[in-house]
């Protein structure tokens, strides 16, 4: 009410403590947490014991069914539209579209491989190489498992490795899906940290397959510990005390499908990751976001 006149300086003060309790939005969900938010989509850091979408007729409280929920309460949109997948047991960053132009233009990116995706991994094993790479053409057998199926392309794996992955409690990957082509699935790592018996590992993606890293590092003699699917025996370690994969989605970055801005998100190291390994600090897997507009 006071009045101003031109060349006046007025500086305001927010406080966000001031706000009456009743106004404050405060949302609070022990599957996922939200890392940005617009009125084009939200990343979201998800839970590792929450599946990304229903996989049967009974399944309740997965991500796309709390964000959703998150998003008619706040009365900013009418649903989420999801991009990408993580296994449940794998935590870590999801981005969603919130409008149908926002998820054509974000699936072009994820088609077109231009999303930067990387993962962190505790494998069993000490990792040889400092880094590398696997490349393979990934087949769905019967009972839904993947693996490495043989082909002209196929090269970081060597098929006599892919014929000796283990699904489940036993058997062979050829024997549960037959030979035949599958979909290219490449892997590059950096190990970041070496022990006797364990490895952590940086996973980025050039391709984002179903179970693309639980595989390659399976079938190269190194599962993902808490795998209970791939080489179960052994990724068991007595130290990995977690009911989770030890795989966390921990860099997202896209071009924001409206503005154009580059997008880049992190999340730490999970405590258990932390506690397996005798750290005392979490630690990011790159530098900072790259521009203003992609700060969580």
């Amino acid at each position: 009410s006071t009045p101003v006149a031109t060349g006046d300086h007025i500086e305001i003060r927010f406080d966000p403590r001031n706000i009456p309790h009743e106004k404050r939005q405060v949302w609070h969900d022990p599957a996922f947490r939200i890392v940005h938010e617009d009125e084009h989509l939200i990343v979201v850091d998800k839970a590792a014991h929450v599946l990304t979408v229903p996989a049967d007729e009974g399944d309740k409280r997965t991500l796309i069914q709390a964000v959703n929920e998150y998003l008619a309460r706040s009365g900013r949109s009418s649903g989420a539209h999801v991009m990408q997948r993580l296994d449940r047991g794998t935590s870590g960053l999801l981005v969603l579209a919130k409008t149908q132009p926002a998820y054509q233009r974000l699936r072009n990116q994820f088609a077109q491989h231009t999303v930067d995706r990387q993962y962190l991994a505790i494998v069993a094993g000490a990792v040889e190489k400092d880094q590398g790479s696997f490349r393979s053409y990934l087949k769905t057998g019967r009972d839904l498992s993947r693996y490495s199926t043989g082909s002209p392309a196929c090269g970081a794996i060597a098929e006599s490795r892919k014929q000796k992955t283990e699904i489940g409690s036993g058997g062979s990957a050829e024997a549960s899906g037959g030979r035949g082509g599958g979909e290219l699935a490449v892997t590059h790592y950096q190990v970041l940290d070496r022990r006797p018996d364990m490895t952590l590992v940086r996973c980025h993606l050039e391709t984002g397959r179903r179970n693309q890293i639980r595989v390659h590092f399976a079938e190269a003699g190194h599962p993902v510990l808490g795998d209970d699917r791939y080489k179960r025996q052994q990724a068991r370690h007595p130290r990995w005390r977690a009911r989770r994969l030890a795989l966390h989605a921990a860099v997202l970055g896209f071009t924001h499908p409206d503005t154009g801005h580059t997008m880049r998100f992190e999340s730490p190291m999970p405590r258990e990751f932390a506690q397996t390994l005798g750290r005392k600090h979490q630690i990011r897997p790159r530098a900072a976001p790259t521009s203003p507009e992609a700060t969580p």
